[in-house]
């Protein structure tokens, strides 16, 4: 194993996950504001699951995102 490389894809991975979850948020929430869904609504909650489960692990990170 090269500890390097799996560095580098362990990178490569998290910022496509972060980029493209972060598009799919802002995505959601404009079409939740135009359909009335969000009004009066300050903040959502959100939950985010990693599974490899060829190592056995499922790691669930929940938060809430202030919408002002």
């Amino acid at each position: 194993m090269n500890e390097d490389t799996l560095n580098m894809e362990i990178r490569k991975y998290l910022k496509k996950v972060g980029v493209t979850s972060q598009r799919e948020i802002e995505h959601a929430v404009l079409k939740a504001v135009e359909n009335g869904q969000l009004a009066g609504k300050s903040s959502i909650r959100v939950k985010m699951t990693l599974e490899a489960p060829e190592l056995g692990v499922s790691h669930c990170i929940e938060e809430t995102i202030a919408l002002e």
